[in-house]
C-alpha cells in the first residue's frame, strides 16, 4: 500500500528538556509514523507543548482541567485530512517512564492515535469502537517495528 501525501508542520513550544524531546522527534520519523496511519492525504500541524499550554487547551476545548497526552483538533476528513495534533511533553514523558516504554515509542503511539482521531476514529463512543481503534493502532505500530503499546 502506497503511503499518503503529508504536509507537516512540526512545532515545539517552550518545553523543559526540549533537547531530549527534539532528539526523539526528528521530522522524518514524525512524518513516517503519521503517514502509516493515514488513509487519505493530509495537512497536519504537530505541536509539542508544556503542561500549562496542554491544560489550557484541554480545559478550553474539552472542559477538562488537566494536561492530557494528546489532543486532536480535526477540521476536515475528506478529501484531505486537516488537523492539529497537540502533544504534552511532560505528560508523555511521565507516561513513558511509568509504563517502561521509550519516549520515542510512546510519542509514535500517540501520534498514530491522534492521526486516527483526525480521521474519525473514536474510542470513547463504545467498547467496540475502542477495541477497533486499539487493534488498528497495534497493527500500524507493528508495521513500524514498534511493539504493542497496550501490554
Amino acid at each position: 500500500m502506497a503511503l499518503k501525501k503529508l504536509s507537516l508542520s512540526l512545532q515545539f513550544g517552550a518545553i523543559k528538556d526540549a533537547k531530549r524531546h527534539r532528539a526523539v522527534l526528528p521530522r522524518h520519523s514524525v512524518a513516517r509514523w503519521i503517514r502509516h496511519a493515514l488513509d487519505s492525504d493530509a495537512e497536519l500541524t504537530v505541536r509539542i507543548v508544556d503542561a500549562e499550554e496542554g491544560q489550557t487547551l484541554n480545559h478550553s476545548y474539552r472542559q477538562k482541567d488537566y494536561a492530557t497526552n494528546v489532543l486532536t483538533f480535526d477540521y476536515t476528513q475528506a478529501p484531505l485530512v486537516t488537523a492539529d495534533l497537540v502533544l504534552c511533553a511532560p505528560v508523555i514523558a511521565k507516561e513513558a517512564r511509568e509504563n517502561k516504554k521509550t519516549l520515542q515509542a510512546h510519542y509514535a503511539h500517540l501520534l498514530v492515535h491522534g492521526t486516527l482521531h483526525a480521521q474519525g476514529w473514536d474510542h470513547e463512543t463504545s467498547p467496540q469502537d475502542a477495541e477497533a481503534m486499539e487493534a488498528r493502532e497495534i497493527e500500524i505500530l507493528a508495521s513500524l517495528g514498534i511493539s504493542n503499546p497496550y501490554r
